[in-house]
């Protein structure tokens, strides 16, 4: 199936489902991929489909191309709801991102006041301290976990060498419930890296809904965002999830006073 790579390190601003009018920021290559996770779902295709290009921007490069675009849409009057930090992989990998953080607040502060600083993020990199902190002075924190089940996790998201889910688990309970749980639910067939096995998928099924269910209730988040796919794939024979589906799986959180949006759409 044919996927994209972000060209550009400044896009849009586009209209984004979850977030808006959004000015993305691309921290990795413009044309390769760089991610801890290689998810069989990903909009950017296979990372090693898109491993020649490994020149990621230095943070002068994005203070420089922010601060220029963020000054043409001030005085073009154009509004912006969030600056987002997405991209060709996962942008937390970047070596720079916490001073990058600082200085898109900085811009933020000075062109588009009324602007939310949001990451996109897998949560691979949380372990870090300097990562953490970062992560805390956006307004969006916006993490991923796609399933509380590692042999899934593994399947689905096809992690770096070294993650472990239970400890990224622990790690964002260290937030505090100030940051926005990012699920994606579908169904298809993957295969396990680490045994080979190849496992039918469906993300809404009811035991691994009520696992989420319990994940969600410990982290607490402030806010829960699922959707489903929306573009083409990199691994194919995957389908979406309704969203009958997904309001089902939200129902008792939603009972419990959680804040959730499915594909945008708060319910």
């Amino acid at each position: 199936m044919a996927t994209k790579l972000f060209e550009t390190l400044i896009v849009g601003p586009i209209h984004s489902r979850r977030l808006g009018s959004s000015l993305g920021i691309n921290l990795m290559p413009e044309h390769g991929k760089i991610c801890t996770f290689d998810c069989i779902y990903c909009e950017c295709g296979w990372n090693k489909d898109h491993a020649q290009d490994k020149h990621r921007p230095t943070a002068a490069q994005v203070e420089k191309a922010l601060e220029e675009r963020a000054l043409e849409l001030q005085k073009d009057n154009v509004k912006v709801d969030s600056i987002t930090f997405s991209g060709n992989g996962e942008p937390t990998a970047h070596p720079d991102f916490s001073r990058i953080v600082d200085i898109t607040i900085r811009i933020r502060d000075k062109y588009l006041k009324g602007a939310k600083v949001s990451v996109l993020s897998n949560a691979s990199m949380i372990w870090k301290e300097d990562v953490r902190e970062a992560l805390m002075k956006v307004d969006n924190p916006i993490l991923k976990i796609d399933s509380s089940e590692e042999s899934l996790v593994r399947a689905v998201n096809r992690p770096n060498p070294g993650y472990i889910l239970s400890r990224t688990i622990e790690d964002l309970k260290k937030f505090n419930g100030k940051f926005i749980l990012q699920t994606i639910f579908f169904k298809g067939r993957a295969e396990d890296p680490k045994t080979g096995e190849i496992l039918d998928i469906d993300l809404t099924d009811p035991k691994l809904a009520e696992d989420w269910r319990y994940l969600v209730r410990e982290l607490h988040p402030r806010q829960i965002m699922m959707y489903t796919l929306d573009r083409d794939t990199p691994a194919k024979g995957l389908s979406k999830a309704s969203v009958e589906e997904m309001k089902e799986i939200a129902a008792p959180l939603v009972e419990e006073g959680f804040s959730i949006t499915i594909n945008g759409q708060a319910v």
